[in-house]
């Protein structure tokens, strides 16, 4: 959602201990609750997980395709300041990144909006560079080999993308930034741009000629097309004039959240799944439910709604925030944030689904998995192993 326009502990062998030490895991280690088979992963929670939502979490790749590394507060004071250039918002610090580690996701997609070509060149030299100051740490994500390897390395994978294509002037310029790093590129942000209209434009006339041609071209060197924030033609058009899988990486089914224009409809989900794509679902407060309360047991009703409809090889996670949310952020940038979108947005005060807003929430989804009935099988797939197939299929 940021945009930038506008402002295990079950087994524990050996081998199962290093692993979870490498990913910040260790406090799984700490406290086992032998009484109910429930162990506590976090130090600062009192909150404790199954052994099976752990050995998931630790014995799959996790990937949250629309997720920001940095502290979106850190993030948001920096966009506001008076000297914003002086500003590293982008930053890591120690404090967060062992958030980071302990989160049990193993790779983000910290895709922002962006309004042109200067703002898309400064961003993606600054994830470049986040491998670059901490190789220890991360490591960029450019081709499906490098899902093996994070996990392997235990270190923290990334992949370059951008929350709009409008710095796209030209289809060789989608070969210029695909050698910069980037790999995902939404088409629209939620307003019209060359390409097409976002999803809070008052008119979707579709995808124009120079749409086509940029989708063809990025379908060329293998840069995943994503439709999040598209209006519903726009997002129709590149489904059928894509040649490669087309993503959904961080949406909500419509048919759960009233008619919200962020959310997509029945016929753009199933587009999705007949054209091989994943739809990552966000845990916004407002795409997830039009009405209180709102707490991740309604989030999971779109996990399920999602799978029925066209098969659980189609749903990934795209939570659409930082570690903790949206609602830790200042009261200042809060309502800077919300007021820069659409009153179609729906804002209710806070944006942060309950139970998904904390850094726990990847296991919390879990846990929520599991009481659904799901098989581990199905969950390694929502989990990552969807978009990592996708993704595979699409880069070159």
């Amino acid at each position: 959602m940021a945009n930038l326009t506008h402002r295990t502990a079950a087994k524990q062998t050996g081998a199962t201990r290093r692993r979870l030490l490498k990913g910040g895991l260790a406090a799984a280690l700490a406290a086992p609750m032998i009484n109910s088979g429930q162990f506590k992963v976090f130090a600062q929670s009192q909150r404790t997980y199954s052994a099976r939502t752990i050995e998931l979490i630790e014995n799959n790749v996790v990937i949250d395709m629309l997720s920001i590394i940095a502290d979106l507060g850190d993030m948001l004071d920096a966009m506001y300041s008076p000297r914003p250039k002086l500003e590293d918002g982008l930053g890591v610090t120690d404090e967060h990144l062992e958030k980071l580690r302990s989160s049990g996701v193993n790779v983000f997609h910290p895709a922002v909006g962006l309004g042109g070509r200067d703002s898309a060149l400064s961003f993606i030299a600054r994830l470049n560079a986040y491998a670059a100051e901490r190789p220890d740490v991360f490591r960029r994500i450019d081709a499906v080999e490098d899902f093996d390897r994070v996990m392997e390395e235990g270190r923290l994978g990334y992949i370059v993308g951008v929350q709009n294509a409008h710095h796209f002037d030209a289809p060789d310029d989608v070969n210029e930034f695909y050698t910069l790093g980037q790999r995902v590129s939404q088409l629209t942000y939620n307003s019209q741009n060359r390409i097409g209209a976002g999803s809070t434009e008052r008119v979707d006339g579709g995808i124009t000629h120079f749409g086509a041609a940029i989708v063809a071209r990025m379908n060329e060197v293998g840069m995943a097309v994503d439709v999040s924030h598209c209006g519903d033609r726009t997002t129709l058009d590149a489904f059928e004039l894509s040649t490669a899988p087309v993503l959904i990486t961080h949406s909500n089914a419509r048919a759960l959240v009233g008619d919200h224009p962020r959310a997509k409809p029945d016929e753009a989900i199933q587009a999705m799944a007949r054209s091989g794509g994943v739809m990552g679902i966000s845990g916004v407060r407002n795409f997830v439910r039009d009405r209180e309360p709102t707490t991740i047991e309604h989030m999971l009703d779109h996990y399920d709604y999602v799978a029925r409809l066209v098969g659980v090889e189609h749903v990934g996670i795209g939570t659409d925030m930082d570690a903790d949310g949206y609602d830790d952020v200042s009261p200042a940038a809060h309502a800077r944030l919300t007021s820069g979108y659409d009153e179609s947005y729906a804002f209710r005060g806070r944006i942060d689904t309950d139970g998904f807003d904390t850094p726990q929430k990847i296991f919390n989804l879990t846990e929520g998995l599991i009481r659904r009935g799901y098989s581990d099988t199905d969950i390694a797939l929502m989990l990552g192993g969807n978009f990592k197939r996708v993704l595979g299929e699409i880069w070159k």
